[in-house]
């Protein structure tokens, strides 16, 4: 091997470590029988490799953890909130920013805030908690994906993208005029962790300005969608990731992130806005529910951490590190014997359990009982992308429409897990794969109203 082509080791050591449990497999069974066969309902010293959400699990740096020492937790105006501010600022563009404490928060603030009852949000895909708090604010969550990407197989790079003939359409027809918002998610997280184009988001800005319809980005993979774009789209070769990231946030009216990821935080978001009215709309809402617009439910040590984070997270070689990371999982993975969504995406991989366990029909929840294996099998927490999160149940729980693919999510935390953590997640999806018909299904024995994966309780079947 030429000096050329030896592969870079990631661009930072271990400095603070913490033990991770390895329980027998009866433990296991005896954990997740407790758990109602929910992952979600698993206890965190109960876990081997957590893959459950890229969500606040990543690990800080020396330097974050240095600039929370100087947190200032003055109520308001704290020294903390304007370095914050400015690096925020610089980074989107937006003259209107409000911290929250995460996503989801920004979420009920904006749209209690800018949509009405009745309303319609469009979007590329939502993702579960944003399709829930655009249904609460009385609004129809819809998803316009891309052609491309019903394809799992193919290697076009940009699946994350909206159909903007299906956009114009809709914006143009018979309920265009219901349409209040239209929310592109960056990367595109419900399916499969694919990135969107900077010409689909240009094409995006030209109808919404037409229709005058808002514009916003839902942002939380603002740096890892980026990256992608600097790696595949033509023109942007020569581009930073900082730059291309702040061009993307310049084409929109605002956004929302959750910090949680992009941000190498474990708490944390934002709001961007332009407009004044809904500005002060939005920072009243704030004050009555989050706290003073100046920390919106943070401490000043978070919105430290979160100032150093968000230059962190744009620099090449922290990006070029995690989306090798990725990318390694997915090709061990894939020699395995299971499929995952070509190509690899940055945050998250997604396994093809319809594909791989074709004697489990989708009322018997294929990619819920893959997860369930991985846990059994090796101590994995992975996250179900299939019938029982996205499929259409009656009340007594039984599958009416299934979803459009049986995935299971493993997604990556950040800064977190060496090369041999994921040699042994393969190894055990390896093993899995050369006997999937000993998986059985499973049914559901309770389930929440809204948001059912989180506390759903289920029992295998036979």
């Amino acid at each position: 091997m030429s000096a050329d082509h030896i592969p870079l080791p990631p661009p930072y050591r271990i400095k603070v470590v913490e033990p991770i449990p390895f329980l027998t497999p009866e433990q296991r069974r005896d954990a997740i029988e407790t758990a109602g066969y929910n992952p979600f309902n698993l206890r965190s010293d109960q876990i081997t490799v957590d893959l459950l959400s890229d969500s606040g699990t990543g690990a800080t740096s020396s330097a974050q953890e240095a600039a929370a020492a100087l947190g200032d937790e003055s109520y308001a105006g704290a020294r903390s909130w304007f370095r914050f501010r400015d690096e925020v600022a610089d980074l989107t563009g937006y003259p209107h920013l409000l911290p929250v404490h995460q996503g989801r928060a920004g979420e009920r603030i904006l749209f209690s805030s800018l949509l009405k009852p009745g309303q319609i949000c469009v979007s590329n895909t939502h993702f579960d908690t944003t399709h829930a708090n655009v249904s609460i604010a009385g609004a129809t969550p819809l998803d316009l994906p891309c052609a491309a990407a019903a394809d799992l197989d193919s290697s076009e790079p940009f699946k994350g993208n909206i159909d903007l003939e299906a956009l114009e359409s809709t914006l143009a027809g018979p309920d265009g005029s219901r349409v209040g918002l239209v929310l592109m998610t960056i990367t595109n997280n419900g399916l499969g962790a694919q990135p969107v184009s900077m010409a689909n988001l240009e094409a995006v800005r030209a109808l919404c300005q037409r229709f005058r319809v808002p514009f916003f980005l839902d942002a939380a993979r603002f740096a890892e969608n980026a990256w992608l774009v600097q790696q595949r789209e033509p023109g942007y070769q020569d581009w930073t990731p900082r730059q291309i990231a702040t061009r993307a946030f310049e084409l929109a009216d605002g956004c929302l992130i959750s910090l949680k990821k992009d941000g190498l935080t474990a708490i944390g978001g934002l709001i961007g806005l332009r407009d004044d009215a809904l500005f002060a709309q939005c920072e009243a809402n704030l004050i009555a529910t989050e706290g003073f617009s100046t920390y919106g439910g943070l401490s000043g040590r978070d919105l430290e951490r979160l100032a150093v984070g968000l230059r962190e997270v744009v620099d090449p070689a922290y990006l070029a590190s995690r989306a090798a990371q990725t990318a390694a999982l997915a090709r061990m993975i894939n020699d395995a014997g299971v499929d995952t969504i070509q190509p690899a995406g940055i945050h998250a991989l997604y396994l093809n359990a319809g594909r791989l366990l074709p004697h489990l029909s989708p009322s018997e929840f294929p990619g819920h009982s893959l997860g369930c294996q991985m846990y059994l099998d090796g101590g994995i927490r992975v996250a179900e992308l299939g019938s029982l999160y996205l499929g259409e149940l009656d009340a007594s729980y039984r599958v009416v429409k299934p979803a459009p693919f049986e995935l299971v999510r493993l997604a990556i935390p950040r800064r977190v897990y060496t090369a041999e953590h994921f040699e042994y997640v393969a190894a055990v999806l390896g093993a899995i794969a050369k006997d999937p018909e000993r998986i059985r299904g499973y049914r559901i024995v309770s389930a929440p109203p809204l948001l059912r994966h989180f506390k759903v309780r289920l029992t295998p079947i036979g």
